[in-house]
């Protein structure tokens, strides 16, 4: 009889490459449960706990660590060791009154301090919109979650247009919107895919080819060094209009 049920264990050699792990240190890593992140792009809070932050030397104590209810994500409590962390989720260690923001670097994924006043917000970038009855849009997001946007929620007089792969800034754990940001030129984002993973630049330009997609279009990015680089438009994620919302880690 075939196997029923999902996988309860997971070795380190074929675990998702964003993973910060030592490949060859032991055999099994902590496998992570469906959440509401993809797998190749986030973290088990065990990893995170255990291997990031080194708050336990087990997998064992991670778990009492975390069953006790010491560590928030999206200021929310969360007592599953395999729940998935992902980019710009905000960790909150309950003890240490300290805050993190999960993003993505050229080696994988990592642990940003933040202070207290950024830890109050997150940014989700809209992967999907559907207009529902009377007149709302239905937003769903990077991290799984979807929104309600009413028309009172809207900053002009006017109808604001939300399209994907824009961004938008949400107060957590309450999700009251603070803000939308376009995907346009001259844009500050984030390359969160792709060889220049992890990479911060302003957008330059964005290509225009009607018979492709509009997620692989080309996009070409200026870094704080004045080098450009390209990658599609679908490893984009905005971080404000004119500067970025959130704190970055300093570039040599």
């Amino acid at each position: 009889m075939g196997r029923k049920g999902e996988r309860g264990h997971l070795k380190r050699k074929p675990a998702p490459k964003l993973w910060p792990i030592h490949r060859k240190e032991a055999v099994w890593t902590v496998m992570s449960k469906p959440g509401p992140h993809s797998l190749s792009r986030s973290l088990p809070l065990a990893l995170v706990v255990r291997d990031i932050l080194g708050f336990a030397k087990t997998g064992k104590e991670a778990k009492k660590i975390i069953s006790n209810g010491n560590i928030l994500v999206d200021s929310k409590v969360r007592r599953d060791e395999r729940f998935l962390v992902g980019m710009m989720d905000v960790i909150s260690i309950d003890e240490t009154k300290k805050s993190y923001r999960l993003l993505p670097s050229p080696k994988g994924l990592f642990l940003h301090p933040i202070d207290a006043d950024e830890a109050t917000f997150k940014l989700f970038r809209i992967e999907d919109k559907t207009v529902v009855k009377g007149d709302r849009t239905d937003l769903t997001f990077h991290d799984g979650t979807s929104m309600l946007i009413e028309e009172d929620n809207t900053f002009t007089t006017g109808k604001v247009e939300y399209h994907t792969l824009d961004v938008v800034k949400l107060s957590i754990p309450g999700r009251e919107l603070l803000g939308h940001t376009k995907l346009l030129v001259g844009a500050p984002a984030i390359v969160i895919g792709g060889k220049n993973m992890g990479t911060y630049g302003i957008i330059s330009t964005i290509e225009k080819q009607a018979d492709k997609k509009r997620r692989d279009l080309l996009v070409t990015l200026k870094d704080i060094n004045g080098q450009q680089f390209q990658t599609i438009l679908d490893f984009v994620f905005v971080l404000g209009a004119v500067e970025s919302s959130i704190s970055l880690p300093e570039v040599d």
